[in-house]
């Protein structure tokens, strides 16, 4: 066997002409799909991807190979957070954004996506921006120009004309003549959106199903689109391959967006014993992501940064009751991935939200699994993401400690490799 081992490690040696292979090793390994942690793995990367997962204590490394060995650290997947506004400086809020030209905030999302990939997410889905913010970084990224986490953009959002994704803070006679981007009032205006936004580079569709915490004139619980408009919108992504993200705090909301068909329930602070119901029974899956940090920021710091004390009172108002909720649910079985909101808070704070995952009820694996395996799976990304896996991007962190005894030690996380290359630490 260990013969077999060397001669399959052998052929991945690099040879003119063919890519550079990558062999990986730590004093431990978190297995997400398995939910255990093995010793001294060996990982494999060839151009960029895992070509080989086995034991190092049975493994012959090729002599000239090119070895990071990690030491006594924890091996993980790279992280997911499936809820990030990359161009929202955290410390701008209310009225403040006014203060700058409208590129500043697309300038300000490249330092927010490299804080993101040093904390340890390596992949990112941003829920709405302006300006295709996240679509442009996503291509500078791609193409070598900026350096950050594999970013699935969802362009502008989509909502109802004065609701959460519409702007709310300005007065008629500085608004533009014509609807915000993203806005419609009818059945076929969102479902038109789906394509626009897909057409100029969206990889997900983010809808606002329900009022907000950080918009003007609207309260969270409120529905603001219709579940005939829901699932218009959701079954025009669908036939595109395109899944579907619900902003959705109020209980009503958020069970017209899993009747709709929507994908992924965003924040989900309100939700009712049938909401949830309906989560754990649909057949298609549906999961919540639900920002159970972020408050412990923005009541801290919200005022200072010029949040509006309307925005900061709803905040308060939603805290105990989404983290209570989120416990509710996972208790009851209900699918979970791990997003953060960031941009509301700072983007290299979003690991904190892990040890109030486990203080509301998860296991410190159910934590890591929800920004792993859970996540690539709600992305349909299985094949790319989420796991240290044969065939997966050779995205890895590492950390210090055993992040199963001790989740917080993903809030400090020491090595950052990104398709195979140390992007932080080494």
């Amino acid at each position: 066997m260990r013969r077999c081992k060397a001669v399959l490690l052998a052929a991945l040696v690099t040879l003119p002409g063919q890519a550079e292979t990558v062999y990986i090793t730590a004093a431990h390994m978190v297995d997400v799909l398995d939910g255990r942690v093995t010793d001294r793995p060996l990982v494999a990367v060839t151009d960029g991807r895992i070509a080989s997962v086995t034991d190092a204590a049975a493994s012959a490394i090729p002599a000239g190979a090119k070895v990071i060995d990690l030491g006594d650290r924890t091996l993980l997947p790279g992280l997911i957070d499936m809820h990030v506004h990359l161009d929202s400086p955290a410390n701008i809020g209310g009225y403040r954004g006014l203060e700058f030209t409208d590129s500043f905030f697309g300038m300000t999302a490249v330092g927010n996506a490299r804080a993101m990939l040093d904390a340890g997410f390596t992949t990112v889905r941003n829920v709405g921006s302006a300006n295709r913010n996240d679509v442009g970084l996503k291509q500078a990224i791609d193409q070598g120009y900026a350096i950050g986490p594999r970013i699935v953009p969802a362009g502008y959002a989509l909502g109802a004309t004065g609701g959460h994704c519409d702007s709310t803070f300005l007065p008629p006679s500085l608004e533009k003549p014509a609807k915000e981007e993203g806005v419609g009032d009818s059945v076929e205006e969102p479902r038109y959106q789906v394509r626009r936004q897909r057409k100029f580079g969206a990889e997900v569709i983010k809808v606002c199903a329900t009022g907000g915490v950080f918009s003007r004139n609207t309260e969270p619980g409120q529905q603001q689109l219709s579940e005939t408009e829901l699932r218009a919108i959701a079954d025009e992504a669908h036939q595109w391959g395109v899944r579907v993200a619900a902003h959705a705090h109020g209980a009503d909301g958020i069970k017209a967006a899993i009747r709709a068909g929507i994908d992924t329930i965003e924040h989900a602070s309100l939700v009712d014993d049938e909401g949830i119901r309906l989560a754990v029974a649909r057949e298609r899956p549906v999961w919540f992501s639900m920002d159970i940090y972020n408050t412990d920021y923005t009541q801290a710091e919200g005022r200072k940064n010029g949040v509006l004390e309307d925005n900061l009172r709803k905040d308060r108002e939603l805290a105990q009751v989404q983290r209570d909720n989120f416990r509710k649910a996972h208790r009851a079985g209900v699918r979970m991935v791990f997003g953060t909101d960031v941009g509301v808070m700072p983007h290299a704070q979003a690991g904190r939200q892990f040890a109030k995952m486990v203080e509301y009820g998860m296991t410190p694996m159910e934590a890591i699994q929800a920004a792993t395996r859970n996540a690539a799976e709600a992305l349909g990304r299985e094949k790319d993401v989420g796991a240290i896996s044969a065939g997966r991007y050779g995205d890895m962190i590492a950390v210090d400690g055993d992040p199963l005894e001790d989740v917080r030690a993903l809030e400090n996380v020491g090595v950052v490799i990104k398709g195979g290359k140390i992007v932080k630490g080494g």
